[in-house]
């Protein structure tokens, strides 16, 4: 069945919209699978960054279907944290990566990023892992205020010198959490995270972006047809090279280009 509704391409930034979160779900991660085993036929290891959200569910449980993936040869990362949750919370980025594909697949390295101790020595770390070979694959989603991991619009920066910092998250961002089911109140939500950078995901030679849902639209259309700026931080995706945005119909709302 073809799950694939539309076709479009806004820049750069190839967008493939879907009749439903499911059909969207399937169709990134029979991409994301074939992609993967392309890489491995050819590569001894494959980095792949991860996002954790709710937005992520389909794509990650059709991902850790797929056949036919040497999964020992992939080395893992995710690209945000909270700062101060307990090890067991459950609403830890780590915690949910393990339970939707880490404990699933049995990736031959994961590196998680710690959610206590000196943020700056964490942040330099993890970078430094990243930055230790080419990352090939970034799996990602984009927030309700526009959003590439946490880098909200207030600390988003295109230049920035860093691949990873600590950041305070903007009150958009922590009602999501709240509107996603994560946390009961927004005085539950932590206000600091540790985030990768836009130039660290945009540094990876393929991003696949999933973005389904009502609560969404806004954020895709001005995803696609914003300028491209800080304001709306994944309008960035439409200068990569290598990049797919899929989406579903409740989130896609076509807008003349220009």
């Amino acid at each position: 069945m073809k799950t694939t509704v539309q076709r479009h391409q806004v820049d750069l930034l190839q967008v493939e919209v879907c009749a439903d979160r499911q059909a969207m779900g399937a169709q990134a991660a029979e991409q994301a699978a074939a992609h993967l085993r392309q890489l491995l036929a050819t590569q001894s290891e494959v980095r792949i960054i991860f996002a954790a959200a709710p937005s992520q569910n389909e794509f990650l449980d059709q991902l850790a279907r797929a056949a036919d993936i040497d999964w020992s040869r992939v080395t893992a990362f995710h690209m945000d944290e909270y700062i101060g949750l307990s090890e067991q919370a459950p609403q830890r980025f780590s915690h949910y990566l393990e339970q939707h594909i880490f404990q699933l697949v049995k990736p031959g390295k994961v590196f998680l990023i710690p959610s206590s101790g000196d943020p700056l020595a964490i942040c330099a770390d993890y970078a430094g892992l990243i930055q230790q070979a080419p990352i090939d694959m970034v799996c990602l989603g984009i927030g309700e205020n526009g959003h590439l991991a946490f880098n909200d619009p207030p600390v988003a920066d295109f230049a920035d010198l860093q691949w990873m910092k600590a950041v305070e998250l903007d009150e958009i961002c922590r009602q999501q959490q709240v509107n996603d089911g994560c946390f009961p109140t927004l005085e539950t939500v932590p206000r600091f995270a540790l985030t990768l950078t836009i130039p660290a995901l945009m540094a990876a030679r393929r991003l696949f972006c999933m973005v389904p849902g009502a609560n969404k639209r806004r954020a895709v259309s001005a995803t696609l047809y914003d300028p491209i700026s800080a304001a709306c931080p994944a309008t960035v995706l439409r200068r990569h090279p290598q990049c797919t945005l899929y989406t579903d119909q409740a989130a896609f709302q076509e807008r003349m280009h220009g």
